[in-house]
């Protein structure tokens, strides 16, 4: 129970890795707060987590007997990142983990001198700014108590390129700069900053997860053949489970970790150590 009388707030967390991560800091003793969008955003070309699947994350977490508190909020919007910190903050008191998570894999499948303006400025919005105005928001609140951790779900794209995903390649890159310079403003308050870099993660039904479906969708090749490849080219031949990522997020949202900020944690199977 490693984060027993802790307060973790997870965006994104109506499915996949988000849904994963909630229930695991749960099975350790953690209160919650789940945000999601729990609506389709114009632009992005497929269905974004509901507000039934954000309950259905909620439940889970409940039957391993946390308290979980839903919030619908749009990490593309100011007021309602900031509306939903101070709510987290009236509720239990403090916030001691943030995970940002919330993120679109699509747009994408264009070559680099293809992408619209409205496509570009849309996946930095969310993958990128989006996990800055959530840092903001509660680095003010976890300075002042003199704690937290905050831990940015990244990707192996961050750290190497993928063609035909430009905006995501650039945005998970800034994500993981933005860690690194979060990690240096806030270690005098004591608050920590991380990231965690998946590798190709399996759709996982319990998760409801479909990011790889998506990729295969943006390539227009398809989702058996594109799994196939993915699978071949990981190292230990075989997906990343959503569990392995939440396992990640646990241990950096603990005092496990209590000496580790600034750090990138890669969970690909091997994939980057090519």
């Amino acid at each position: 129970m490693r984060l027993t009388g802790k307060v973790v707030v997870i965006t994104g967390a109506a499915r996949g890795i988000g849904r994963a991560a909630s229930v695991a800091c749960a099975a350790e003793g953690a209160d919650l707060v789940l945000l999601d969008v729990c609506a389709d955003l114009l632009g992005v070309p497929y269905p974004l987590g509901s507000a039934s699947q954000l309950e259905h994350t909620a439940a889970l977490c409940r039957d391993r007997g946390a308290s979980a508190l839903t919030v619908k909020a749009d990490v593309r919007d100011r007021t309602s990142v900031r509306d939903a910190v101070a709510l987290a903050g009236d509720r239990y008191g403090r916030i001691d983990v943030v995970v940002n998570n919330a993120g679109i894999a699509a747009p994408s499948g264009k070559a680099v001198h293809e992408i619209t303006e409205d496509e570009w400025s849309l996946m930095l919005d969310v993958d990128l700014s989006g996990a800055w105005r959530v840092i903001r928001e509660v680095g003010r609140a976890m300075s002042d108590q003199r704690s937290g951790s905050i831990v940015n779900i990244a990707s192996t794209a961050g750290l190497v390129g993928y063609r035909h995903f430009a905006g995501y390649v650039a945005a998970k890159h800034g994500l993981i700069g933005l860690t690194k310079a979060a990690a240096l403003d806030l270690a005098p308050m004591k608050v920590r900053v991380n990231a965690v870099c998946p590798g190709n993660v399996r759709d996982d039904p319990e998760a409801e997860g479909r990011m790889l479906r998506e990729i295969a969708r943006a390539l227009d090749v398809p989702a058996e053949e594109h799994v196939a490849a993915f699978t071949e080219s990981q190292p230990m031949n075989r997906l990343v489970e959503p569990a392995d990522v939440a396992g990640a997020v646990v241990f950096l949202a603990s005092d496990d970790s209590a000496q580790v900020t600034g750090s990138v944690l890669t969970v690909d199977g091997g994939f980057t150590a090519h």
